[in-house]
Parts: C-alpha cells; sequence; structure tokens
C-alpha cells in the first residue's frame, strides 16, 4: 500500500528513485530521536548529473529545476531514514541550498524555490520549512545545486 504522501508525489508524475549511497566518508543522514539529519543532495536526474553554473550558462530557471532534483533525492533519503515509510514524515524542518553561481549571480533565492515550491505542493503544510539560500563559487562534480536537509520524522 503506498502512503498518503506518495500518492501526492504519483499525483505530480514523481516516483522517489533509490536513496543514493555517499560520494566519500559520511553518511548519508543521521537520525537522533525524531530528527532526520540528511547530507547535501546534489542535483540530479534520470540522465545523471545537473552541472552547471547559474548566471553563466544556466538562469535561474534552469536553476530552480535543478534544485526540485535535489528536493526529490532528499525525500528519498528520509523515505530510507523512515524504513520505507515516508508516511513518518512529520515535517520538513530546515532546508541550507547551495547554488553553484556567478560572483554577480543574485537569484540564489529564486534558485532555491525549486525545491521549497516543491516540497509544499507535494506534502502540504509538512513542507513548509526554514531556509537559507546561498552562493557557491563551485560544487561536488560541478553541480549546479546542492541541499541538505532537516526533517522531523516519527
Amino acid at each position: 500500500m503506498s502512503s498518503n504522501f506518495e500518492a501526492k508525489l504519483a499525483d505530480l508524475g514523481v516516483e522517489l528513485p533509490k536513496a543514493m549511497a555517499p560520494a566519500a566518508n559520511y553518511v548519508s543522514y543521521v537520525t537522533k530521536d525524531n530528527i532526520v539529519y540528511v547530507s547535501g543532495q546534489v542535483s540530479s536526474g534520470s540522465d545523471g548529473l545537473i552541472v552547471g553554473k547559474l548566471g553563466a550558462d544556466m538562469d535561474a530557471s534552469q536553476g530552480a529545476a535543478a534544485a526540485r532534483s535535489c528536493a526529490i533525492n532528499l525525500l528519498s533519503q528520509v523515505k530510507a531514514a523512515c524504513g520505507g515509510d515516508l508516511d513518518r514524515l512529520v515535517r520538513v524542518i530546515k532546508l541550507t541550498g547551495f547554488v553553484n553561481s556567478t560572483d554577480d549571480f543574485t537569484d540564489q533565492p529564486i534558485v532555491i524555490n525549486g525545491a521549497s515550491d516543491f516540497l509544499v505542493e507535494a506534502l502540504g503544510e509538512a513542507g513548509h520549512h526554514s531556509r537559507s539560500a546561498v552562493s557557491a563559487a563551485s560544487l561536488p562534480f560541478g553541480v549546479a545545486v546542492e541541499i541538505e536537509g532537516i526533517f522531523q520524522i516519527k
């Protein structure tokens, strides 16, 4: 039986991918009490990594799509942390978004809105969260966006 959150994701045409394994000597998430801290998830999709630099070869709308992919990957990690039951998610607490951007690019919040808007659309009230959106001179593997998150579960 699918969860309520996964049913809503399906309505949006989204199937959560398998949670990605860490790329180095760290874990994908840490659970302490009812809080899940998810390591940074990079922009990726079915065709692989979404790479680029905002303000150079990507615009804010392309960046927002990359951020949306990060949010999908975050939910995959939360699902894994919940033993496969996404309905254990209570709410998204905080996102920290990093945008690979040029020195003069100032639309980092618009880029990270791609993740924020998606989480509210998919999770309703549980998707509202606090957040930071910051510029980075570069990100791992040249990805456009990386987002880490903190989530409350039951």
